[in-house]
């Protein structure tokens, strides 16, 4: 697992964060904007967009003296991936296991 991995796999850990990703799903936003629909300081909401950018699921783009936010659609792809390679490996196992199941009972 690449760093990145691990750093998108802790960004998600958290249901804030995976909060924060529902809303910047439906449009960019600002820090102000975002930290509206949370009951916690901008800090707090400014420490989360950090740690979901560490884990390269947003961008953050300063335009003036504002900080918008957007999902990083590259970002989430490779988390789904990586998640749809251990889905493949394991409907593979089970499909085995089904199969050496069934010779038994028959």
């Amino acid at each position: 697992m690449t760093h990145a991995h691990q750093m998108g796999f802790r960004a998600l850990a958290d249901p804030t964060r995976r909060g924060i990703l529902h809303l910047l799903a439906e449009r960019d936003m600002t820090i102000a904007e975002v930290a509206e629909n949370f009951q916690m300081t901008r800090a707090a909401v400014k420490k989360h967009l950090t740690i979901l950018k560490e884990g390269d699921l947003i961008s953050i783009q300063t335009i003036g003296r504002t900080r918008v936010n957007a999902i990083n659609p590259d970002g989430l792809r490779q988390i789904s991936d990586w998640f749809s390679y251990f889905d493949a490996f394991w409907d593979e196992h089970l499909s085995v296991l089904k199969t050496e199941i069934e010779k038994d009972t028959t």
